[in-house]
């Protein structure tokens, strides 16, 4: 969260000083995470039960929420035939995916275009 303080005036300032001022006591005044997750895996233990059991995670610290899959998930790009050949060593190839390899990165540096290394297709 970002406040833009200098568009602030000084009673909205005043307003925020003392928001920040009790959400501060608010947390001094909490107990620590580490002893209250004691007690918790101590009174699950004491009626026979194990974390995993009650909240469906490993040991004592909470699961991560599972990653959402992004719009490309599960499916595979098919392989590409190779657009770009080095000059200098023609085993050294690129279809134009990603990022460029060093040995064109280097040449491109020098003042060459990607244009350069294109493959002639016959």
């Amino acid at each position: 969260m970002s406040i833009d303080l200098r568009n602030l005036s000084a009673k909205e300032l005043g307003a925020l000083i003392a928001k920040a001022k009790e959400q501060q006591t608010k947390l001094a005044k909490r107990t620590p995470i580490a002893t209250i997750r004691s007690k918790i895996t101590k009174f699950a233990k004491a009626e026979g039960y194990t974390l995993e059991e009650l909240f469906g995670m490993g040991g004592t610290r909470p699961a991560k929420a599972a990653a959402k899959p992004g719009p490309r998930a599960g499916k595979k790009l098919g392989k590409v035939a190779p657009k770009y050949r080095n000059p200098a060593n023609p085993k050294e190839t690129w279809t134009g995916r990603g990022k460029h390899p060093r040995w064109m990165a280097a040449l491109i540096a020098k003042g060459k275009k990607a244009d350069d290394f294109l493959i002639k297709k016959k």
